[in-house]
């Protein structure tokens, strides 16, 4: 299936809980995403009842893996092509752009969460390369009842990239992708996307957030322009995505153990979790490292979590 979608308008009725089926659906926004579409779909899919992927904007083979995909797995994968030129995150445009338009990446976001039909939902990026073990126990919790609805499930992933070497390593001015922002949760009619200037806010209703475990791999800095292609960077010089591609460019690489000692929560960390719910889900994360990956060295914990990972990074920048 590919539908095109002309225009939107999002209201929470549209979310109709009352409606769903049972089980799990994953919602995707895809621009340029080519790189690792198919590896993100393929270690997924099994542990989904369904993925619905929406692309905008695409110039590369999105579109092409994406109806290959789709014949190949069937209602598992439900492709949209939305049409209205939806605005990054970090642009003027998405700043000056009201979060109800249908260029809003707050309106496109609603959009992909609209189509989903279970009781679950998550929010799936092009470039997270499962930990299916990881995966699949937060999935059988759901599917069993053990997971409390009353919960956002947060989880993470540590971003990869390559030194000069060739080896792999984890940028130390952005070792983590997934801080409180992406989980499992329980749609409602008060589950859905609102406007920042700065991005899209995932208002939650009365659900709280509580760590679940390191989910993925984030090969997002492994992508095509490498990985800030779709901010329109020349057009947006200021942006917070210029910014942080700056610190990328002249920050450290660590290896496992480094990202294990800098990460480790201190004794002010702890006592700051104490009184702050984020600074809670952040000490959460960061002591769970250990536990998530003990090997040697960043190839081994991918030899050990995520197999067959080099059928789909052997060729990454």
């Amino acid at each position: 299936m590919n539908e095109t979608i002309e225009t939107f308008s999002f209201n929470p009725d549209m979310l109709t809980p009352a409606d769903r089926l049972p089980g799990i659906s994953a919602f995707m926004r895809i621009r340029n995403g080519a790189d690792f579409l198919e590896a993100t779909i393929r270690t997924h899919a099994d542990m989904y009842d369904e993925i619905v992927a929406v692309y905008n904007q695409c110039t590369d083979e999105t579109a092409n893996i994406l109806m290959r995909l789709s014949a190949e797995l069937g209602p598992k994968l439900r492709v949209y092509h939305y049409l209205p030129h939806a605005h990054p995150a970090g642009s003027d445009g998405h700043a000056r752009t009201p979060g109800d338009a249908p260029n809003s990446l707050v309106t496109y976001s609603n959009f992909a969460l609209c189509q989903t039909r279970h009781q679950w939902a998550v929010k799936l990026d092009d470039d997270h390369l499962a930990i299916p073990g990881a995966v699949k126990t937060m999935t059988d919790a759901i599917r069993s009842g053990a997971a409390d609805e009353r919960i956002m499930h947060c989880f993470s992933g540590l971003n990869l990239v390559r030194n000069d070497a060739g080896l792999w390593r984890v940028p130390a001015v952005a070792p983590v992708s997934g801080k409180g922002d992406i989980g499992y949760f329980r749609v409602s009619n008060e589950t859905y996307f609102s406007h920042d200037r700065r991005f899209e806010r995932f208002v939650r209703g009365g659900i709280k957030r509580q760590f679940a475990g390191w989910f993925y791999w984030h090969l997002k800095y492994l992508k095509s322009g490498g990985g800030f292609a779709n901010y329109d960077l020349a057009a947006n010089p200021d942006s917070r995505y210029a910014r942080r591609l700056t610190r990328l460019q002249l920050g450290a690489l660590w290896d496992l153990d480094d990202t294990r000692r800098a990460l480790s929560p201190g004794p002010l960390r702890r006592l700051r979790a104490a009184i702050d719910t984020k600074a809670r889900l952040a000490v959460a994360r960061d002591a769970a490292i250990t536990a998530a990956f003990p090997q040697n060295d960043l190839t081994a914990a991918l030899d050990a979590t995520a197999p067959r990972w080099q059928q789909w990074l052997d060729c990454a920048q």
